[in-house]
Protein backbone atom coordinates (compact mmCIF):
# COMPACT_ATOMS: atom_id res chain seq x y z
CA UNK A 1 0.00 0.00 0.00
CA UNK A 2 0.90 3.39 -0.36
CA UNK A 3 2.56 5.08 2.01
CA UNK A 4 0.78 8.38 0.57
CA UNK A 5 -2.83 9.77 -0.20
CA UNK A 6 -4.53 12.42 -2.25
CA UNK A 7 -7.41 14.87 -0.26
CA UNK A 8 -9.65 16.96 -2.63
CA UNK A 9 -11.62 20.33 -2.22
CA UNK A 10 -11.10 23.58 -0.83
CA UNK A 11 -12.06 22.62 2.75
CA UNK A 12 -9.48 19.93 3.13
CA UNK A 13 -7.21 21.81 1.21
CA UNK A 14 -7.14 24.50 4.00
CA UNK A 15 -7.51 21.98 6.53
CA UNK A 16 -4.41 20.39 5.67
CA UNK A 17 -2.23 23.85 5.27
CA UNK A 18 -3.83 25.13 8.61
CA UNK A 19 -2.98 21.59 10.23
CA UNK A 20 0.02 19.26 8.66
CA UNK A 21 1.43 21.88 6.15
CA UNK A 22 4.55 19.25 6.79
CA UNK A 23 2.69 16.63 5.78
CA UNK A 24 2.06 17.66 1.90
CA UNK A 25 3.77 16.67 -0.92
CA UNK A 26 2.69 17.48 -4.18
CA UNK A 27 -0.30 19.60 -5.20
CA UNK A 28 -2.69 20.00 -8.23
CA UNK A 29 -4.41 22.92 -9.27
CA UNK A 30 -6.78 23.74 -11.62
CA UNK A 31 -5.00 25.99 -14.58
CA UNK A 32 -8.39 27.39 -16.01
CA UNK A 33 -9.47 28.40 -12.44
CA UNK A 34 -7.08 30.51 -10.75
CA UNK A 35 -9.38 32.55 -8.92
CA UNK A 36 -9.15 34.23 -5.43
CA UNK A 37 -9.82 31.33 -3.38
CA UNK A 38 -7.02 28.96 -5.47
CA UNK A 39 -4.87 31.77 -5.86
CA UNK A 40 -4.54 32.05 -2.16
CA UNK A 41 -4.25 28.13 -1.59
CA UNK A 42 -1.62 28.61 -4.30
CA UNK A 43 0.60 30.96 -2.53
CA UNK A 44 0.04 29.12 1.24
CA UNK A 45 1.10 26.01 -0.76
CA UNK A 46 4.25 27.50 -2.16
CA UNK A 47 5.06 29.01 1.23
CA UNK A 48 5.11 25.53 2.68
CA UNK A 49 7.43 24.67 -0.09
CA UNK A 50 5.01 22.02 -1.84
CA UNK A 51 5.08 21.23 -5.70
CA UNK A 52 2.56 22.84 -7.09
CA UNK A 53 1.18 21.93 -10.90
CA UNK A 54 -1.04 23.34 -12.88
CA UNK A 55 -3.45 20.61 -14.44
CA UNK A 56 -6.38 20.55 -17.10
CA UNK A 57 -9.66 19.27 -15.74
CA UNK A 58 -9.16 15.99 -17.75
CA UNK A 59 -6.51 15.53 -15.64
CA UNK A 60 -7.77 16.57 -12.05
CA UNK A 61 -10.92 14.22 -12.48
CA UNK A 62 -8.15 11.64 -13.04
CA UNK A 63 -6.63 12.02 -10.04
CA UNK A 64 -9.80 12.76 -7.85
CA UNK A 65 -11.46 9.18 -8.77
CA UNK A 66 -14.67 11.07 -8.98
CA UNK A 67 -14.90 12.70 -6.10
CA UNK A 68 -15.53 16.88 -6.27
CA UNK A 69 -11.84 18.07 -5.99
CA UNK A 70 -13.27 21.94 -7.03
CA UNK A 71 -10.18 22.85 -8.65
CA UNK A 72 -7.11 21.69 -6.09
CA UNK A 73 -5.64 17.75 -5.27
CA UNK A 74 -3.56 17.60 -2.36
CA UNK A 75 -0.88 14.77 -1.99
CA UNK A 76 0.19 13.86 1.97
CA UNK A 77 2.05 11.54 3.24
CA UNK A 78 -0.09 8.87 5.71
CA UNK A 79 0.11 8.87 9.06
CA UNK A 80 2.55 6.82 10.74
CA UNK A 81 1.28 4.64 13.43
CA UNK A 82 3.39 4.43 16.28
CA UNK A 83 4.83 1.51 18.82
CA UNK A 84 5.15 0.34 22.54
CA UNK A 85 8.31 2.32 22.71
CA UNK A 86 6.93 5.46 21.92
CA UNK A 87 3.89 4.95 24.01
CA UNK A 88 5.88 3.95 26.83
CA UNK A 89 8.10 7.89 25.98
CA UNK A 90 4.71 9.18 25.92
CA UNK A 91 3.31 8.03 29.07
CA UNK A 92 6.98 9.53 30.89
CA UNK A 93 6.66 12.25 29.51
CA UNK A 94 3.15 13.65 29.99
CA UNK A 95 2.16 16.90 30.50
CA UNK A 96 -1.45 17.67 32.63
CA UNK A 97 -4.09 15.30 33.48
CA UNK A 98 -3.55 12.04 31.00
CA UNK A 99 -6.31 11.29 28.93
CA UNK A 100 -6.18 8.38 26.40
CA UNK A 101 -8.22 6.47 24.23
CA UNK A 102 -8.13 2.88 23.89
CA UNK A 103 -9.90 1.07 21.26
CA UNK A 104 -10.36 -2.59 21.90
CA UNK A 105 -10.15 -4.67 18.57
CA UNK A 106 -12.33 -1.94 16.33
CA UNK A 107 -12.06 -2.73 12.71
CA UNK A 108 -14.42 -0.71 10.96
CA UNK A 109 -11.74 1.84 9.10
CA UNK A 110 -15.07 4.60 9.31
CA UNK A 111 -15.74 3.77 12.81
CA UNK A 112 -11.70 3.94 13.62
CA UNK A 113 -11.65 7.66 11.46
CA UNK A 114 -14.46 9.26 13.26
CA UNK A 115 -13.16 7.66 16.85
CA UNK A 116 -9.93 10.05 15.90
CA UNK A 117 -11.78 12.88 15.23
CA UNK A 118 -13.65 12.69 18.21
CA UNK A 119 -10.39 12.00 20.02
CA UNK A 120 -8.76 15.29 17.76
CA UNK A 121 -12.26 17.60 19.03
CA UNK A 122 -11.88 16.34 22.68
CA UNK A 123 -7.85 16.59 23.12
CA UNK A 124 -7.01 13.63 24.31
CA UNK A 125 -2.67 12.99 24.75
CA UNK A 126 -3.23 9.45 21.98
CA UNK A 127 -5.06 6.97 20.59
CA UNK A 128 -4.49 2.99 21.76
CA UNK A 129 -5.21 0.22 18.88
CA UNK A 130 -4.06 -3.38 18.96
CA UNK A 131 -1.91 -4.49 16.39
CA UNK A 132 -4.17 -7.69 15.59
CA UNK A 133 -7.52 -8.25 14.69
CA UNK A 134 -7.62 -3.82 14.06
CA UNK A 135 -7.77 -2.29 11.23
CA UNK A 136 -5.25 0.82 11.59
CA UNK A 137 -4.69 3.79 9.27
CA UNK A 138 -5.74 3.22 5.82
CA UNK A 139 -6.92 6.02 3.43
CA UNK A 140 -10.37 5.43 4.40
CA UNK A 141 -9.58 5.71 7.71
CA UNK A 142 -7.78 9.44 7.05
CA UNK A 143 -10.60 10.39 4.85
CA UNK A 144 -13.12 9.93 7.72
CA UNK A 145 -10.88 11.67 10.00
CA UNK A 146 -10.85 14.62 8.04
CA UNK A 147 -6.78 15.58 9.46
CA UNK A 148 -7.21 13.79 12.27
CA UNK A 149 -4.88 10.91 11.59
CA UNK A 150 -2.38 13.56 11.31
CA UNK A 151 -2.78 15.08 14.52
CA UNK A 152 -3.62 12.56 16.75
CA UNK A 153 -1.04 10.07 17.87
CA UNK A 154 -2.13 6.51 17.40
CA UNK A 155 0.07 3.75 19.37
CA UNK A 156 -0.30 0.31 18.08
CA UNK A 157 0.45 -2.44 20.55
CA UNK A 158 0.74 -6.30 20.43
CA UNK A 159 -0.42 -7.25 24.14
CA UNK A 160 -3.16 -4.44 25.18
CA UNK A 161 -3.28 -5.90 28.81
CA UNK A 162 -0.12 -5.43 29.03
CA UNK A 163 -0.30 -2.10 27.73
CA UNK A 164 -3.07 -0.85 30.13
CA UNK A 165 -0.81 -2.23 33.04
CA UNK A 166 1.69 0.84 32.07
CA UNK A 167 -1.43 3.74 31.88
CA UNK A 168 -1.98 1.97 35.40
CA UNK A 169 1.42 2.29 36.29
CA UNK A 170 1.77 5.80 35.32
CA UNK A 171 -1.35 6.99 37.30
CA UNK A 172 -3.81 6.58 34.97
CA UNK A 173 -7.67 4.68 35.86
CA UNK A 174 -8.76 2.57 33.05
CA UNK A 175 -12.44 3.00 32.17
CA UNK A 176 -14.28 0.83 30.23
CA UNK A 177 -17.22 1.37 28.48
CA UNK A 178 -20.22 -1.36 29.17
CA UNK A 179 -23.60 -1.93 29.01
CA UNK A 180 -23.82 -3.86 32.05
CA UNK A 181 -22.36 -1.09 34.10
CA UNK A 182 -23.73 -0.23 37.39
CA UNK A 183 -23.04 3.38 36.54
CA UNK A 184 -23.46 5.66 34.31
CA UNK A 185 -21.20 8.35 32.55
CA UNK A 186 -23.60 11.28 34.26
CA UNK A 187 -22.74 9.63 37.73
CA UNK A 188 -19.01 8.72 37.63
CA UNK A 189 -16.29 10.69 38.23
CA UNK A 190 -14.53 11.23 34.74
CA UNK A 191 -12.19 13.97 35.94
CA UNK A 192 -9.30 12.28 36.27
CA UNK A 193 -5.61 11.10 34.97
CA UNK A 194 -8.07 8.66 32.29
CA UNK A 195 -7.67 5.93 29.91
CA UNK A 196 -11.10 5.32 28.16
CA UNK A 197 -11.81 1.59 27.16
CA UNK A 198 -14.01 1.57 24.03
CA UNK A 199 -15.23 -2.03 23.01
CA UNK A 200 -14.93 -3.78 19.09
CA UNK A 201 -17.98 -3.86 17.28
CA UNK A 202 -20.51 -6.08 18.15
CA UNK A 203 -18.90 -7.92 20.79
CA UNK A 204 -17.72 -5.08 23.05
CA UNK A 205 -14.55 -5.13 25.27
CA UNK A 206 -13.33 -8.60 25.64
CA UNK A 207 -12.95 -10.76 28.74
CA UNK A 208 -9.11 -9.65 29.95
CA UNK A 209 -9.74 -6.00 28.95
CA UNK A 210 -12.34 -5.74 30.82
CA UNK A 211 -10.67 -7.46 33.75
CA UNK A 212 -7.74 -5.00 33.91
CA UNK A 213 -10.35 -1.96 34.38
CA UNK A 214 -10.51 -0.33 37.35
CA UNK A 215 -14.46 0.51 36.71
CA UNK A 216 -16.93 0.08 33.97
CA UNK A 217 -19.59 2.73 32.81
CA UNK A 218 -22.20 2.85 30.62
CA UNK A 219 -24.44 5.47 28.28
CA UNK A 220 -27.65 5.35 29.50
CA UNK A 221 -30.49 4.24 26.73
CA UNK A 222 -33.68 5.46 26.54
CA UNK A 223 -35.28 3.98 23.37
CA UNK A 224 -35.49 0.56 21.85
CA UNK A 225 -32.06 0.18 20.70
CA UNK A 226 -29.72 -1.62 23.06
CA UNK A 227 -26.28 -0.13 22.03
CA UNK A 228 -24.94 2.69 19.93
CA UNK A 229 -22.55 2.19 17.12
CA UNK A 230 -18.87 2.57 18.54
CA UNK A 231 -17.91 5.83 17.28
CA UNK A 232 -20.49 7.97 17.95
CA UNK A 233 -20.76 5.96 21.67
CA UNK A 234 -16.85 7.35 21.96
CA UNK A 235 -18.14 10.80 21.03
CA UNK A 236 -20.70 10.53 23.76
CA UNK A 237 -18.28 9.45 26.67
CA UNK A 238 -15.26 11.26 25.64
CA UNK A 239 -16.65 14.51 25.74
CA UNK A 240 -19.22 13.65 28.98
CA UNK A 241 -15.00 13.50 30.28
CA UNK A 242 -14.54 16.95 28.29
CA UNK A 243 -17.74 18.66 30.47
CA UNK A 244 -16.45 17.32 33.38
CA UNK A 245 -12.85 18.68 33.39
CA UNK A 246 -14.01 22.20 32.07
CA UNK A 247 -15.68 22.38 35.38
CA UNK A 248 -19.10 22.60 33.87
CA UNK A 249 -21.77 21.57 35.64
Amino acid sequence: MSNKRRIVGLHAAQSALEHTPDKLTAAWLDAGRLDAKLTRVKQQLEAAGVNVQLANRKELERLAEGRNHQGVILEVAMAQELGESDLRDALANLTGQAFFLILDHVQDPHNLGACLRSADAAGVHGVIITKDQAVGITPTVAKVASGAAETVPLYKVTNLARALGWLKDAGLWIVGAAGEAEKTIYQTDLNLPLGLVMGAEEKGMRRLTREHCDFLVKIPMRGQVESLNVSVATGVVLFEAVRQRSGAK
